[in-house]
């Protein structure tokens, strides 16, 4: 069974209110999420509280999803979400977040902003990708995954993964020049 159709049956039988699969579901998903979220959130406690609502949301909007990108990518935008409203009711900036050493065209314009400000840009970036967009780059040069590994994740080809890296560094690099000048 392929990746794409097993999180549809698993969501069918979510939606059926089958007990294993919610067990299932947890299972493989807290794990992922909690990885994702802990190192924009930098703190363990922080981390499993978005991803537990994280959860509790995708459960409840179990409904909406389509099936066009894996489960686990529909799960990490929410994720996405849930961090940004952490960080707004907290009134918290976010920890710093790292840099793609391959995009040396934003050097220039990060070297004029302080590292917290520039944390708090490439998040926002980030978060106005594309979800597809967003995520890519985020398990390329944040995770380190490999090209292989974000098209499991994002269930394409490992081809049409390296094309969306692509699209995704010129809209992040696009959008960053635009909010930092």
């Amino acid at each position: 069974m392929s990746a794409e159709h097993a999180d549809r049956f698993l969501v069918a039988r979510l939606l059926r209110g089958d007990e294993a699969a919610f067990a299932e579901f947890f299972e493989a998903s807290f794990g992922p999420l909690f990885r994702f979220a802990l190192p924009r959130v930098g703190d363990g406690d922080a981390a499993e509280e978005v991803v537990q609502t994280t959860l509790c949301r995708a459960v409840k909007k179990l409904d909406t999803y389509r099936g066009e990108a894996a489960l686990l990518t529909w799960l990490t935008t929410i994720c996405r979400r849930e961090i940004a409203t952490y960080f707004e009711q907290q009134k918290k900036a976010p920890p710093m977040i790292a840099l793609a050493d391959d995009l040396p065209e934003l050097r220039a314009s990060m070297e004029s902003i302080d590292s917290r400000e520039t944390a708090r840009l490439v998040q926002a970036v980030l978060d106005r990708l594309p979800f597809r967009y967003g995520d890519a780059l985020e398990w390329k040069y944040l995770d380190g995954l490999s090209v292989v590994e974000i098209a499991e994740r994002l269930g394409v080809t490992p081809k049409a993964a390296e094309s969306t890296l692509t699209r995704a560094r010129t809209a992040f690099r696009d959008a960053f020049v635009e909010v930092s000048s």
